[in-house]
């Protein structure tokens, strides 16, 4: 059974009445100061911004050439294959977001290379292979007569395959929106929106929208080219960018807002005249109409996901998204409802595995919570793990040993890219994990011929814990991971389980000191059954569409009852029984003698509770049923309602601002973290100051002040720490590590290897008070030990800087719940 749940109330600003009217322009039923409390909370808090925000005719997007030289070089490179008439290769992946953007560049470029013949796409199997390019796929696109290879929504730090492409014939333009390489790869262009600041209108953009934009730029470039109009892919990037669960900010929430309309146009449509009949017929089937964000997040979204999560191979995915053949798009729209309640039933099934043997934990001793099965398919487990997580407030581990002795298995990763652990394993005891993901398809490490057998799974997070720091500190036990904050994807030896569960319980319980992980809802608002219906509704619906930054509003409904409750199971579309159940009722209170209709997905109406209690739940508009309603997310008994406001940190992102924290008076962080503990330390101390402090004006203010780093090569670090310690040899001078810190730019940890990989090459360190003196005696008989030494700390380099990286573009959004965590 999951735990009490801790309840949040977002602590609401009251915004200034010209900007409750200038809402209230756009909700001439209502007062409209719901919304603008959502907005202003939500920093829209300009007129124009406002405007931008609710009405996407008013926003300007971005030229495509805002890429700058990367996005002229792609063009470039196209022309030179549109006028030599090369054969192209579109390289996609299986996810929604890939799917997608697969069939934006398919239906795009198909406008100028011919279909089939000059251009062709290829789909990595989920179940066989990892997310991005790998050599296999490269060796058949070359023999097919491919002379370029166009990646979406992968490829940004696979390296090694660009270069093996290159060594083919093959040149690659990438199109991504994945963690950057250190470096530029050997590539025609790469196109990935997070070169720009974030706070670039481009910055949050998904595959599919990056690979949009190519397009875009294409058809501006060749304007007499293209029969069709390029606003006729906006459906497909709307269903990928909300589907993907990237922030729906800038530019993204503009193309989301604009593709939404076209999927409904084209959905009003009869089935014979739609342009893409495919996404018609999955909209029928899940009976929904297009014209709602929650069609394509609970709809579209999951039975594309589906596919390679049951097949693995999802390949027709891109036919049934652009074929005009009805008939076609019809027998394919049905063996993709047949994948997604397939999914359904074994989601269900390891569900209830998974509960049975959560009863066997002890929840209150447990951190992390690491379970595994033969039986499980590697497919559904991230879904299954995303559940657990938020039940009981513990990140999940989730491991299916099924097909365990297949050692050749690629795919550990789930969202991003997989990491190579020969690195990893060397700098795991010396660096922390940032976030997000790194590498692409490395080998995995060899494993030893006594112990075959391998485990591979899926990991989520919850409570701003950094899943992907946890892993990577246990990568010397694992075979291949990757992944980002709040999910992963990994494998690892069998026999390594029990090992690996026990350290990365320590490490949490470490981490986290006398905090108590505790699954937590949160809530936006306040209000009552007589609140409820079309006015409210449409009040809400200008925050749409919603996602990541923005997320659905959470309604806290208080002293309520639920009548007239009944269940049942779902039926998929043959009729069949799916054992995945939906209660319906009625819920009151005593501000409207009507009653108000809801759903409760996964739950049975006993699970309702008897007389008063409070609950949370999202509003919404059933296209089907043509009906308001609520969907309920939790619900408890009033005499158990203890309720919090959740005051917001109070930091303030001055990264990359010169001179701006010259004028702030709080605590200001100046030097790059590369790791949380380090940002947590001044995260707890402006919490500390804040709570000995009376009133919220009187709040303590965090400002983070750091600049995006400059990094020199780690070749070019390593030889200057050897200059310097020759130098110091011969001159017989001192050195303190505060000055040869600020010399070579890294930190003391990394320093540290570093001298130690010095004293392979003859050097010797010594204290004398506060310095250092460094002597060279050259000794030949440990170069071994050195060579291995000094790939010890070129990893160290390599990782640290990474992680400055991340800590230099990771989202205030980010740390802001990290701060919110720790200050439960």
């Amino acid at each position: 059974m999951p735990e009490q749940q801790q309840w949040t109330i977002t602590a609401t600003e009251q915004p200034p009445e010209w900007f409750i009217q200038a809402v209230k322009q756009y909700t001439p039923a209502s007062s409209g100061l719901y919304a603008a409390q959502l907005l202003w909370q939500r920093g829209i808090k300009e007129r124009q911004q406002l405007t931008a925000f609710i009405n996407y005719k008013t926003y300007q997007p971005a030229s495509p050439f805002e890429f700058g030289q990367e996005m002229h070089l792609a063009i470039a490179r196209l022309q030179q294959a549109y006028n030599t008439k090369e054969k192209i290769a579109i390289w996609g992946d299986f996810d929604a977001d890939g799917i997608t953007a697969t069939s934006v560049l398919w239906d795009g470029l198909g406008q100028f290379f011919a279909q089939n013949t000059q251009l062709v796409y290829y789909i990595p199997n989920r179940l066989k292979e990892s997310h991005g390019l790998n050599n296999q796929g490269i060796d058949n696109l070359a023999k097919q007569g491919c002379k370029l290879i166009i990646t979406c929504d992968t490829g940004s730090t696979n390296v090694e395959e660009i270069i093996y492409a290159k060594q083919l014939g093959l040149d690659v333009i990438v199109t991504d929106h994945h963690t950057l390489p250190a470096e530029r790869p050997p590539v025609a262009a790469i196109i990935n929106p997070r070169y720009f600041p974030k706070e670039h209108q481009l910055f949050n953009l998904s595959g599919v929208a990056v690979a949009y934009k190519l397009v875009e730029a294409l058809y501006q470039t060749l304007p007499n080219v293209a029969k069709y109009p390029l606003e006729d892919l906006l459906d497909l990037v709307a269903v990928g960018l909300i589907a993907d669960l990237v922030q729906l900010s800038g530019d993204c929430r503009y193309l989301a807002q604009m593709g939404i309309q076209r999927l409904q146009e084209d959905f009003k449509q009869p089935a014979a005249a739609r342009r893409r009949p495919g996404v018609g017929r999955l909209l029928e089937l899940c009976q929904k109409s297009g014209d709602r964000p929650t069609d394509i997040s609970f709809g579209l979204g999951p039975r594309i996901n589906a596919v390679s999560r049951i097949q693995g191979d999802a390949s027709f995915c891109v036919e049934l998204l652009t074929s005009r053949d009805v008939k076609r798009c019809n027998e394919l729209a049905e063996v993709t409802e047949l994948a997604n309640a397939r999914r359904k039933s074994l989601q269900k099934d390891v569900q209830a595995q998974v509960a049975q043997k959560l009863t066997q934990l002890d929840l209150s001793t447990t951190s992390v919570i690491v379970l595994e099965d033969a039986q499980w398919p590697a497919g559904v487990l991230g879904l299954v793990a995303g559940q657990i997580a938020q039940e009981t407030g513990r990140p999940t581990i989730l491991l299916s040993t099924e097909g365990a002795g297949e050692q050749g298995s690629r795919g550990a990763g789930e969202q991003g890219s997989s990491t190579s652990l020969r690195d990893a394993a060397r700098t795991a005891t010396l660096s922390d994990r940032g976030a997000e993901e790194q590498g692409s398809n490395s080998s995995p490490l060899p494993l030893r011929p006594s112990a075959p057998l391998l485990a591979r799974g899926s990991a989520r997070s919850v409570n701003s814990v950094d899943l992907y720091q946890l892993v990577k500190e246990q990568a010397h036990l694992l075979h291949r991971f990757g992944g980002h904050p709040f999910a992963a994807g990994l494998s690892l030896l069998v026999e390594n389980i029990p090992l690996f569960t026990a350290a990365i319980n320590q490490q949490l319980r470490q981490s986290l000191g006398s905090t108590t992980l505790t699954p937590t809802v949160q809530a936006d608002l306040t209000v009552t059954v007589a609140d409820l219906g079309k006015e409210l509704f449409l009040e809400l619906k200008l925050l749409e569409p919603c996602g990541m930054g923005n997320p659905v509003p959470k309604l806290l409904i208080q002293n309520c009852w639920f009548e007239n409750s009944w269940h049942r199971n779902q039926q998929d579309w043959q009729g069949k029984k799916v054992q995945y159940i939906k209660a319906e009722f009625d819920i009151r209170d005593d501000s409207s003698r009507s009653a108000f209709p809801g759903l409760w997905w996964g739950h049975y109406k006993d699970e309702l509770p008897i007389g008063r209690c409070d609950c949370i739940a999202e509003l919404d508009y059933n296209t089907f049923k043509k009906r308001y309603e609520i969907r309920l997310i939790a619900v408890r008994s009033s005499a158990n309602s203890a309720l919090t406001t959740q005051h917001p940190p109070y930091i303030l992102d001055l990264r990359n601002q010169e001179h701006s924290a010259t004028q702030h008076t709080g605590l200001i962080i100046e030097d790059c973290p590369t790791n949380w503990d380090d940002l947590r330390m001044w995260l707890r101390r402006c919490l500390a100051i804040s709570r000995s402090t009376s009133g919220l004006e009187n709040q303590q203010q965090l400002a983070i002040a750091w600049s995006k780093p400059k990094h020199q090569p780690p070749n070019q670090i390593w030889l200057t720490l050897v200059g310097i310690a020759k130098y110091l040899s011969r001159t017989n001078q001192l050195v303190t590590r505060g000055q040869l810190l600020e010399k070579i730019g890294i930190s003391d940890q990394t320093l540290l290897v570093g001298i130690k990989a010095l004293k392979y090459l003859g050097f010797t360190v010594q204290r004398q008070d506060r310095s250092l003196q460094i002597t060279w005696n050259p000794n030949d008989s440990a170069e071994n030990l050195a060579d291995e030494a000094v790939a010890r700390f070129l990893a160290a380099v390599r990782e640290e800087q990474f992680q400055q990286q991340y800590f230099a573009e990771v989202p205030l959004s980010t740390i802001v719940a990290i701060a919110s965590y720790d200050s439960k």
